[in-house]
Order: structure tokens, then C-alpha cells, then sequence
């Protein structure tokens, strides 16, 4: 399907690939990974065509379609998101358009035998056979089933694109791209901006889709549930591995052991070489030896060996100083903002040495409860009481801001850095990605990433015994990633975690606090185990369960019980439903009676008048859209009466 042919690109002295090839087949799923700034990115630009090698190809057979999601979009700020998002199927509105004029010209002919008239209905009949393939049938349905499934709410169908956050707008792409229907995703990231239940929902759509998929991702477990095939970037070559990304891991440690061994041997012979010719190169009767070994060095292909594997470094936090047993008391906390309500009803007690995890859809609270837990954000009710002696370690996405801007990299660290750790601080500024001259830059000209990576390096040189991390691994790969998780799973204090990387909160946190519809629901167990009591696996079940409950407490049996004032709100809601159920039953009991009209006028019908046909065109789109509200209003009120 896509053909990458010996593939060079280079930036002026310096060459980020030499001479790549692979082949991308119809259906396949592959990984591509590597190291930061080893060419992933540039290889999905390659292929959807906006940047050029310096040489080599990239060909793609006439059928095939690309859909590329960078890391960064920009959203129109102009619409609204059910209107931008409905984007996706213009081609399907112009196939639209051609069938409606395809269908009028053929019916004002009576040429019936003509090629003329033989070649409109092949026209009608392919692009009726398009439309269908591009879901024009189903547009409707597989819009609100896409935009659900990435965590938009029915009642923010209509809101405007621009009142959107970031990573928002990155899901509307998501949700066009996916639309679409392309032959082959290029998906850049695609799970950074995702809450947990968005990335398994993903997992399962690109695992059944029908074309293929080109990923670069971060997460582990993404990777190991979507991909079975990954293509390694390394020191400007590629190595194609027929698995999945564990078993990649596990091979790729087998090839770079050979590839060690290989190179210590050709290092020996060069050594030994050199030493030769050091030693003989004066002496007339090894004239012709020595230009031998010059010449044999000359041609010697040298084997390269990616520096050491930063991962195996013991790095860890500073022993948590001495706290209480109860490091924070949160009693019936909840936050609003304006009349905007996050959450309520939190309520619940972290120990000294628990592992908690932060979950849930974002915009449900978890940040806000994060940063109320730090002193940053006051509680609109409840009480949140810290603990004796208890020191916090914060790391936020805009943690990077608080840092000096004229400090160098290695500064920022060599501040706060204190005792023996001093002397490794190379070493840990490594395992973030920051290496050579990077150490020598200033705060004030790296990028967002680059900060974020800074503050978590610098927060692990402080002395602290609650660690409170929100979203800490986005902007790292995944050495840096197991460095971290190494280094939280040995810290003896007591952390509390905001993530949606499955595989990095596994083996590190012992409780789970979800946060959802409102409340806060507590869960003793790993995300795993979290993951499993939710049945997350299938969102389409969890949509038809009843909400959690809205406060946070160990013995459930009060949960499922509602008061009288809540059974006297929910009897109202769904007598309001029902009755839309109702008048939508009967519009199209009306709309079904006049389209039955048309049927008999038509049958009968001695010519064709263009009026009526329009009418009933508009009649049918209008019974079209009739029976989606019905299915949505019947869909409203079984969830309702399952409550």
C-alpha cells in the first residue's frame, strides 16, 4: 500500500536517516519508536507528503488515502463542535449533492435504451456504492458515537469550538480524522491529551478498523494493545520487528548485545590496526603491510552502538522526612466554580505511605481536588485538613513557569541539589533527555516539554514525603518513564498521581479514586484492578450503568439508594423525557402518513413534477432525522429508568 524506498533525509552536515526502506501493507498495525529527536515525527510527515526526503521515495498506491494527526492542531474558532466535526464527511455531502442531480436528470429522460442514459445510471450507481462506503447512511449516528467515545457530552454538541481547552480541540481532529475513514492513520501522540476511559475507546475503534495504522506513542500499554508490528529508529537505520512493543523490548535488548559484541570486537581491530601502523610505518621492508592496513581501515564499515540504555540508572527520591500517620483528612469537599459544580461530596483519608491514583474524564475534577490538596484552590465546602509535618513535592504542566529563566539547565538542578547526588547530576539530567550542550542552555529558551522534564528532574532532588503529581510522564519518553516509575515505586513517602498511563500507574499505586458525574468513588486495589470493576473494556456498557455515587466512602451500601427528593427529580426528569418520547412518535407518525401521500400520487403519476420530488426528498431526510432524536429519546429514557 505505501512503499518507503531507500529514504535519506539530511539538514545540512548532519544525516537523520541514511537509506531507509520498509513496506506499510493494508490492515497492519505498527509502532514506530526511538528516542526523542531520532526522526518519528519526520517519518509521518514523509509519508503524508509534507516534507521531501533529500533522496529516496515515498509511493502509494492510487487508492490509498492518509489521515496524519500531529501532535499540535488548530481548530476552526468559527463553528460550533457538532458543526466542525460533521467537517468530516464533506466529500460524503458533495456525493450528496451529485446524486440528487444525477437522480433529477434521470428522471426527466425516457431515452431508455440510449448510452447516454445507461451511462447516468452508472454514475447513480457508483456514487450511491461511495457514499455508503463513506458512511453517508450512518453520519448522524457514527458522529455522536465518535464524539462519546472521546469524552464530549451530548449537551456540548453545540457549544462553540473556541470555548474549547487544547487538548479539546486536539480530540475534535481526532474525532474528523477518525470519520474520515483514511486508508492508513498517522497518528502522532495520539493519547496525550486522552482521560483513560478516551485512549481504551480509541484501542478498541484502530484494533477493529479496517485499514491501517502508523503510531507513535509513548504509552506502553497502548502500544501493546493496538500494534503488532514495530519499526525501531536508531542512529539513522531502521529495525523492523514482527511483534508487538513488549516483545520488541525484549529482542531489541538481544540485537543490541550482539550489536555491542560486534563493535568491541571491531574496536579490538582497529586498535590493534593503528598500533600496527604506528609501530611499522618508517621501516621500508612493512611499506606494503602497513598501506594494507591503512586501506583496510579506510574501507572498514564502523559498527555504531546507541549510547547505554539510561533506564538501568538506580535514581531515586530523597528519603521522605518523618510524617504523621493520617497525611491528609478530606471531609465532604467539593468545588464549584460560578455556577459551574466540579465535584462534591469528596470524602475520604491518605495515609503516610499510600499510592493513590487520580482518575477519571477530564474536566470531572482531578486537577482542581490536586491543586485544592496543595493550598492553590480553596473548597467551595467541606474541610481538607494536612497532616503533621507533612512537606509537598507538586508537579503540574506549568510547574516549568516557577523556575529562574537565565538559569541554565544544570543550575536549575545544581541549586537545590544537596549531598552525594551532586556528583551524579549528569547522569539524571541524561535520563531526561537533556544531554551534551543541552545541560549548558538557559530555562528561558527550551521548550514546553523540554521545562516540564526539568521541573520533574528538579523535584526529585527535594526532600518531600507527599509527592503530588499531575500528568507527570507527557512529555517523556519511555526510558525516562521507567526511571520515574523506579524511582516512585522505592520512595518510601506517600504520592498521590494524576495520570492516564495505564502502565505507569500499575505496580505503583494501591488505591484508586475516581472521579466522575460529580463525585469522587474510592477503589482498594491498582489501576488494573480498577480498570476491571469498572469493565472499561466496553464504554457502550458503562454509558448504560447507572452513575457512581457522589461521595467517596469504603462501605458501599448506601450507594444505590436515593432519597425522596431525588426519586421526586428523577420521576420529573422522566415524565419531561417520556414526553418527548412521546411528540417525537408523533411527528413522525405524520411525517410516515405524508410520505405514504406521495408514494400513491407517484404511483399514479402521468408526469414528473420537480416540487413534489423535492418535498418528498425533504420529507424523508426530515423521517431520517426524526428517527435518530427517537433513538437518542429512548436511549435518554432507559438510562434514566435504570438509575
Amino acid at each position: 500500500m505505501i512503499s518507503i524506498d531507500n529514504l535519506t533525509v539530511s539538514f545540512g552536515g548532519w544525516t537523520l536517516f541514511d537509506g531507509i526502506s520498509f513496506l506499510v501493507n493494508p490492515k497492519e498495525r505498527i509502532g514506530l519508536v526511538g528516542k526523542n529527536g531520532a526522526g518519528k515525527t519526520t517519518i509521518l510527515k514523509l509519508i503524508a507528503g509534507l516534507q521531501q526526503p533529500t533522496s529516496g521515495a515515498v509511493t502509494k498506491n492510487a487508492e490509498c488515502t492518509i489521515g496524519y494527526l500531529p501532535q499540535q492542531m488548530q481548530v476552526a474558532d468559527t463553528t460550533t463542535l457538532i458543526a466542525e466535526t460533521a467537517k468530516a464527511f464533506e466529500e460524503v455531502l458533495a456525493i450528496e449533492a451529485e446524486v440528487e442531480r444525477l437522480t433529477a436528470e434521470i428522471a426527466v429522460r425516457d431515452d431508455y435504451e440510449s448510452e447516454e442514459y445507461e451511462k447516468l445510471l452508472h454514475r447513480l450507481n457508483d456514487a450511491n456504492d461511495r457514499y455508503h462506503i463513506l458512511g453517508g447512511d450512518t453520519r448522524d449516528a457514527d458522529i455522536e458515537k465518535t464524539l462519546l467515545g472521546l469524552g464530549f457530552r451530548r449537551e456540548e454538541f453545540d457549544k462553540p469550538t473556541r470555548e474549547f481547552s487544547g487538548g479539546w480541540r486536539m480530540r475534535i481532529e481526532l474525532a474528523k480524522l477518525l470519520l474520515r475513514r483514511p486508508s492508513i492513520f498517522l497518528l502522532d501522540e495520539p493519547t496525550n491529551h486522552l482521560d483513560i476511559e478516551s485512549i481504551q475507546w480509541l484501542e478498541d475503534y484502530l484494533k477493529n478498523y479496517n485499514g491501517a495504522v502508523l503510531l507513535i506513542s509513548h504509552d506502553r500499554a497502548f502500544l501493546d494493545n493496538v500494534t503488532t508490528r514495530t519499526i525501531e529508529l536508531s542512529l539513522g537505520k531502521i529495525y523492523d520487528y514482527k511483534v508487538p512493543y513488549s516483545q520488541f523490548v525484549t529482542l531489541r535488548a538481544e540485537r543490541r548485545a550482539q550489536q555491542l559484541a560486534a563493535y568491541q570486537n571491531q574496536q579490538r581491530l582497529i586498535e590493534k590496526s593503528e598500533e600496527f601502523i604506528e609501530k611499522f610505518r618508517y621501516k621500508p621492508t612493512k611499506s606494503n603491510q602497513v598501506q594494507s592496513r591503512i586501506k583496510q581501515l579506510d574501507k572498514l564499515e564502523r559498527i555504531e552502538v546507541e549510547e547505554e540504555d539510561l533506564a538501568t540508572l538506580n535514581i531515586k527520591f530523597p528519603p521522605a522526612p518523618r510524617s504523621g500517620q493520617i497525611v491528609a483528612d478530606i471531609k465532604g469537599v467539593g468545588k464549584a466554580f460560578g455556577d459551574h459544580r466540579v465535584f462534591s461530596g469528596a470524602e475520604f483519608t491518605i495515609h503516610k505511605g499510600d499510592k493513590i491514583a487520580l482518575v477519571g474524564r477530564n474536566g470531572e475534577g482531578k486537577t482542581t481536588f490536586a491543586r485544592m490538596l496543595i493550598g492553590e484552590l480553596v473548597q467551595s465546602e467541606g474541610e481538607i485538613k494536612i497532616g503533621a509535618n507533612v512537606s509537598i513535592g507538586y508537579y503540574a504542566q506549568n510547574q516549568d513557569d516557577l523556575m529562574n529563566g537565565e538559569f541554565t539547565v544544570y543550575d536549575t538542578l545544581d541549586r537545590v541539589a544537596v549531598g552525594d547526588i551532586r556528583t551524579r547530576l549528569r547522569d539524571i539530567l541524561g535520563a531526561f533527555l537533556f544531554r551534551g550542550e543541552d545541560i549548558e542552555k538557559k530555562v528561558k529558551v527550551l521548550s514546553g516539554g523540554e521545562r516540564s522534564r526539568l521541573a520533574m528532574a528538579r523535584m526529585m532532588l527535594e526532600p518531600h514525603n507527599l509527592l503530588i503529581l499531575d500528568e507527570p510522564t507527557n512529555h517523556m519518553d519511555m526510558r525516562s518513564k521507567d526511571i520515574l516509575k523506579t524511582a516512585l515505586q522505592k520512595f518510601d513517602g506517600t504520592v498521590v498521581v494524576v495520570s492516564h498511563d495505564r502502565e505507569f500507574l500499575d505496580g505503583i499505586v494501591d488505591k484508586v479514586y475516581e472521579f466522575r458525574d460529580g463525585g469522587v468513588r474510592e477503589y482498594l486495589g491498582g489501576i488494573y484492578y480498577f480498570l476491571e470493576k469498572r469493565k472499561l473494556e466496553n464504554l457502550h456498557e458503562i454509558e448504560r450503568k447507572a452513575p457512581v455515587a457522589t461521595a467517596a466512602k469504603s462501605e458501599p451500601a448506601s450507594q444505590g439508594k436515593l432519597s425522596y427528593e431525588q426519586k421526586k427529580e428523577q420521576e420529573k426528569l422522566l415524565r419531561k423525557l417520556r414526553k418527548n418520547v412521546e411528540q417525537i412518535e408523533a411527528e413522525l407518525a405524520s411525517v410516515e402518513q405524508k410520505i405514504a401521500e406521495f408514494d400513491a400520487r407517484f404511483a399514479t403519476a402521468t408526469e414528473y413534477n420537480a416540487d413534489d420530488y423535492k418535498a418528498y426528498d425533504e420529507l424523508k431526510g426530515r423521517y431520517d432525522h426524526l428517527m435518530h432524536e427517537w433513538e437518542k429519546a429512548s436511549y435518554e429514557v432507559e438510562i434514566t429508568e435504570n438509575q
